[in-house]
């Protein structure tokens, strides 16, 4: 949330940036500096009010000149132009303080703006001091300010807790600008919802649905087909191409990037992936993975940190791959786990093969060259090297390196033991149907050739 803060802030261009924070700032400060390194911060150790927090921030500032802007860190939805637009308005007409005002319909727990007779701003009433016909006043303050900062520090100075909170409000300084002669000014914003703030979860998650609402609004006005937005959630630092399509029921998450004619979804969820163009992810979850351009992924796929499809490439249904590179028009088509390995182009990988990569202690890496065609039901026991070109027999366990070209098997001679459900499984439903095959076939005598029953049936 208080990213969404900071980025509107940024678009300003500021010169010093100043984030108060106070109950549990170890993870809030550690944020902030993630995502603006040079930000100040300033600790309110004691929470008494909106100026005790300008207070401390303009402390830690040290000499300041100019516009000093006062934001809340509670509005995700506040954008970045209205913040230049309201500077602007701040500084062309001279004013001491400006207000960031909005007209609501509901200003319940809302500061009221109070005008005199001849519109001008009079001064901010919080809702525990407001008179009744004060608490019907509609435009309300939206707890973002913008200061002459000589006024303000002087401001500071003068404000008390003498409130039906012993707090030290912010908004007092609008009643000593006017008692000076200074000018005070509110402009309200056309779209009030930038200033909402979230109070509790349930206000924090109507906010969120909000801003998601915006985001993919934006992006099908941009050119993204969006099948279902009501089930599609697209976070800030998503970019998405023109003519990607997005079906029901996807999440694509942070950084993630997908390019031009892509299609994601149904029910796929993407967090810091990049989608190549005309690729096509289906009923998959990701995440930090790189899909190639035309690759296909899913149904029913896992695509884990360090999985990189190349170009045409296939991570087919109920696939697992982690810390993975697939070269260009390989594949892993069905039902495998790739771990800690290198897949070398138009490579393919048979059904139920599993690259067993940890050895109880340490993960070991597999290469497979290119070219290569490995059989279903495969074990490749890492560390362990299988040539260009190589091949693989069915239910081979692989443990040693495979020559370029060569054809490994791990599997005994198959033999039959004939009558062998008649002697384990007599009166069984399987024995039945053996041996009405049997005399389908002229088997005289089902026990014939069947090894002895060892042990009590059961």
């Amino acid at each position: 949330m208080i990213g969404h803060v900071l980025r509107a802030v940024q678009a300003m261009e500021p010169s010093r940036i100043v984030a108060v924070v106070g109950h549990q700032r170890e993870q809030v400060a550690e944020h902030i500096t993630e995502l603006v390194p040079d930000a100040v911060l300033a600790v309110q150790e004691t929470q008494e009010g909106t100026a005790h927090a300008v207070r401390v921030a303009m402390d830690v500032a040290g000499p300041t000149t100019g516009t000093v802007v006062v934001a809340a860190g509670d509005t995700p939805l506040l954008e970045g132009e209205s913040l230049r637009r309201f500077v602007a308005e701040h500084e062309q007409t001279g004013h001491a303080v400006s207000i960031l005002s909005g007209v609501v319909d509901q200003p319940f727990g809302y500061g009221r703006i109070v005008r005199d007779e001849n519109g001008q701003v009079e001064r901010i009433v919080e809702e525990k001091e407001a008179s009744e016909a004060e608490r019907k006043i509609h435009e309300i303050n939206s707890g973002i300010l913008a200061f002459r900062a000589d006024f303000l520090r002087s401001a500071l100075e003068l404000i008390d807790n003498d409130n039906a909170k012993g707090e030290y409000y912010l908004t007092d300084a609008i009643g000593l600008a006017r008692a000076q002669g200074l000018g005070v000014g509110a402009f309200a914003i056309d779209d009030v919802k930038q200033t909402e703030g979230a109070n509790d979860r349930a206000q924090l998650a109507e906010l969120g649905a909000e801003l998601n609402r915006r985001i993919v609004t934006r992006w099908m006005r941009e050119g993204v087909t969006v099948m279902d937005p009501r089930t599609t959630w697209i976070d800030a630092d998503v970019v998405l191409a023109p003519d990607v399509t997005l079906l029901p029921g996807v999440q694509l998450l942070g950084a993630t990037v997908v390019g031009e004619d892509a299609v994601v979804g149904p029910d796929s969820t993407l967090k810091d992936c990049e989608v190549g163009s005309g690729a096509r992810v289906v009923r998959t979850h990701a995440e930090l993975a790189v899909i190639g351009e035309r690759a296909n992924v899913g149904p029913f796929s896992y695509l884990r940190p360090g999985t990189r499809l190349g170009a045409g490439g296939k991570i087919g249904g109920f696939v697992e791959t982690k810390n993975a590179v697939i070269g260009e028009g390989a594949k892993v088509p069905h039902l495998s786990y790739v771990g800690d390995a290198d897949i070398g182009e138009g490579t393919n990988i048979g059904a139920g093969t599993i690259f067993a990569n940890y050895d109880g202690v340490a993960k070991h890496q597999t290469t497979v060259g290119k070219h290569a065609r490995t059989g279903s039901n495969n074990t490749f026991v890492a560390p362990v090297t299988i040539g260009d070109g190589a091949a693989t027999g069915g239910g081979t366990v692989v443990r040693k390196d495979v020559p370029a070209g060569a054809l490994a098997v791990s599997a005994g001679e198959q033999r039959n033991i004939e009558g062998w459900v008649f002697a384990r499984r007599p009166g069984s439903k399987q024995a039945e149907a053996a041996q009405e095959a049997g005399q389908v076939a002229g088997q005289v005598d089902p026990g014939v050739g069947a090894e002895p029953p060892r042990g009590s049936q059961s």
